[in-house]
């Protein structure tokens, strides 16, 4: 039976609770206990240089040149934190509502009120920092709308928050690190995960500049690895995110929970070509300024701005009023899908709609212009005012925009489509964040607690780093207190040299297939499996069909991809091809997932469980559960069930109308 551990008592004080009885490992015992931490983003970074600000001896593991480059630095919008400065009725209680409902009732509440409740007090840990929050013209820290909520809670750094927050817990890092508190491994990847007694107690990691095996011990391991979007091959992930070190754990007893809950992000710029290896995501806050629409005529194939508005329809607007423009991803997702299968979609592709700016613009340079007073200015000195405001609030998208796509974002609409951005399945945790597997955690994107079937906009970077700066310093004390006595295995002990075997056995079957078809080849056919039959829609027959085509490829993958160059070497095409078998197994139980949830929530849309608006439909009699994955060998797993109740937020249909 799993144990969520979810601390008795009121839900508002289940986490102070938790903190005052909790055990602790006194200083002296702090630095003689050792932890490894996989992944060097938001969670990782944050919970490495927390653990050793403590005491603790940490190894932190990246497979990039530098921590700098882990894929947190991508994201552009905001981070959430209830500090309620825009005095428009937000509250710890009203955030965690809102995580809670957005997910559509799929995850903790216990976990979630926790991340609401810990939320400002990231602000306030980025801020002394010196992240460089927006600010407005009295020196309060800017807040700006995200979908899902109708209160702006949303902190910024212009379109780069991710880098900015992920440059302040680097700099947090690197202290420790000159400190010789953390040891820094770059360009190093882990392989597996080392049992002794059950217990997780180290790595096998690989060297990728020298292609050697390398044995490290921890008393604990932290699983910061990020999520497995590129599952799909085109996501809005970093080419190099893959699923290997969750995957890892994965088969050496941690459970996967919710393998299906992935979230198509609705503000893409749409696929070009068969070439592409990636996706570009505008910013979700680009909707919060920005309107959505597509031609009331099917297939009209005028330029955007020969479209008068009245033959526009800004169809979020009409569907869902209350929210607009700011309903959550799956929602704005599904009903781009819906608006281009439905022949009124645009561009060459006709699979995209329009993010137009005109209004915003105008708005802004009306504001401007009154600040200025003046009262009579023209329309083009209006519109030239406008688009200073919106250079300065979202310059550095619309640039990038401007780069990919040769268009200029100011004059005419910007063109979007849904893709996939983010996966809310992972490691199944307990409250204190660690796995079915002892010793072994799970942080951010890569465990599955908080945003059950759907991400709310911000709160990646708010998941992140709560895990890493205010959760795990002190849940990972509760394990270590009993570890004390434990001395530093060595790594020449029998169960090291048997999974660093077990690793070197792979690399030289990988080498040794010396087939016809690329890494590539074998991912871009996952990826369309994936979308077409696992992606923003799904069905039985389909699910049935994926799971079959994907033990057809995974077999023509062992027998004919074709890895050149050697082993001992830098190699990126057996380091790709290590990820790939690992995304070839976890796709089948992503369909398998699927296909046993029986009711649309989220992100994951059965299209047999929709009402007569087209809107998921949730069987919470039935489905009202966490579905944890046990790996059973190839091709077998068993689900295991952690029910989840609702004591406080009680679900009913969500509603954004």
């Amino acid at each position: 039976m799993l144990n969520a551990k979810i601390p008795a008592g009121p839900l508002e004080q289940k986490w102070s609770k938790y903190k005052s009885t909790v055990k602790l490992v006194n200083p002296a015992n702090k630095r003689k206990l050792e932890v490894i931490v996989i992944g060097t983003g938001l969670a990782g970074a944050s919970a490495a240089a927390s653990l050793a600000e403590l005491g603790y001896k940490v190894k932190a593991f990246c497979f990039q040149d530098s921590a700098r480059r882990a894929h947190s630095i991508a994201a552009q919008g905001g981070i959430n934190a209830a500090k309620n400065y825009q005095n428009d009725g937000d509250s710890v209680f009203r955030l965690f509502y809102d995580t809670v409902k957005g997910g559509d009732y799929r995850a903790r509440e216990g976990n979630v009120y926790r991340l609401a409740e810990v939320s400002g007090a990231i602000i306030d840990q980025c801020v002394a920092q010196g992240v460089p929050f927006a600010r407005e013209y009295g020196g309060l820290l800017s807040n700006r709308s995200f979908g899902g909520t109708q209160v702006q809670r949303t902190f910024y750094a212009a379109g780069q928050t991710g880098q900015q927050l992920l440059l302040g817990a680097y700099s947090a890092l690197q202290r420790q690190v000159s400190l010789g508190n953390v040891k820094m491994y770059n360009r190093h990847e882990m392989l597996d995960i080392v049992k002794i007694d059950g217990k997780a107690r180290g790595i096998i990691a690989r060297d990728l500049v020298s292609g050697k095996l390398e044995r490290h011990f921890g008393h604990a391991v932290l699983i910061c690895s990020g999520g497995y979007g590129n599952v799909f091959f085109l996501s809005t992930n970093a080419m190099g995110s893959n699923v290997t070190a969750a995957w890892k754990a994965h088969k050496q007893g941690a459970f996967f929970g919710n393998p299906c809950f992935t979230q198509i992000h609705p503000t893409c710029i749409p696929v070009s070509g068969d070439h592409q290896s990636k996706l570009t995501l505008m910013s979700e806050s680009l909707r919060n300024d920005g309107r959505i629409w597509v031609p009331k005529k099917k297939d009209d194939n005028r330029k955007a701005t020969d479209i008068p508005e009245e033959e526009r329809d800004y169809y979020l607007e009409r569907r869902y009023p209350a929210f607009g423009n700011l309903v959550p991803r799956d929602v704005a997702s599904r009903a781009a899908k819906e608006r281009c299968d439905a022949g009124y979609g645009v561009g060459a592709s006709k699979m995209a709609v329009y993010l137009d700016y005109a209004d915003a613009i105008m708005r802004y340079g009306k504001i401007e212009a009154s600040k200025k007073g003046q009262d009579h200015a023209s329309k083009e000195e209006i519109i030239a005012m406008g688009k200073e405001v919106v250079k300065e609030k979202y310059g550095n998208l619309f640039d990038m925009y401007a780069k990919i796509t040769g268009e200029n974002p100011y004059e005419t609409p910007m063109r979007i489509y849904p893709a996939v951005h983010y996966t809310m399945g992972g490691l199944w945790v307990d409250y204190e964040l660690m796995t079915t597997v002892p010793g072994l955690y799970a942080l951010g994107e890569a465990n599955f607690s908080d945003h059950g079937a759907n991400r709310l906009g911000a709160s990646a970077l708010m998941q992140g780093l709560a895990d890493g700066y205010f959760v795990i310093p002190y849940t990972i004390g509760n394990y270590l207190a009993d570890e004390i006595h434990t001395k530093p295995v060595p790594t020449d002990d029998p169960a090291f040299v048997a999974a660093e075997k077990a690793v070197q056995d792979q690399l030289d079957r990988l080498m040794n297939i010396k087939g016809k078809h690329s890494v590539d080849h074998f991912h871009k056919a996952l990826g369309k499996i994936m979308w077409d039959k696992c992606g923003m829609a799904r069905n039985e027959q389909g699910l049935q069909e994926a799971i079959k085509e994907i033990q057809a490829l995974r077999e023509e993958f062992w027998k004919d991809v074709r890895i050149p160059g050697k082993q001992n070497e830098f190699n990126p095409e057996l380091e790709k091809a290590g990820r790939v078998a690992d995304f070839l197994e976890l796709g089948e139980l992503m369909c398998k997932d699927a296909l046993n949830r029986r009711e649309s929530c989220g992100g994951h849309f059965r299209e047999e469980s929709q009402d007569k608006d087209g809107e998921a439909q949730r069987i919470d009699e039935e489905f009202s559960y966490v579905a944890a994955w046990e790996y059973k060998g190839p091709s077998s797993s068993e689900m295991h069930k952690e029910p989840l109740t609702f004591d406080i937020v009680h679900p009913t249909q969500r509603s954004y109308k």
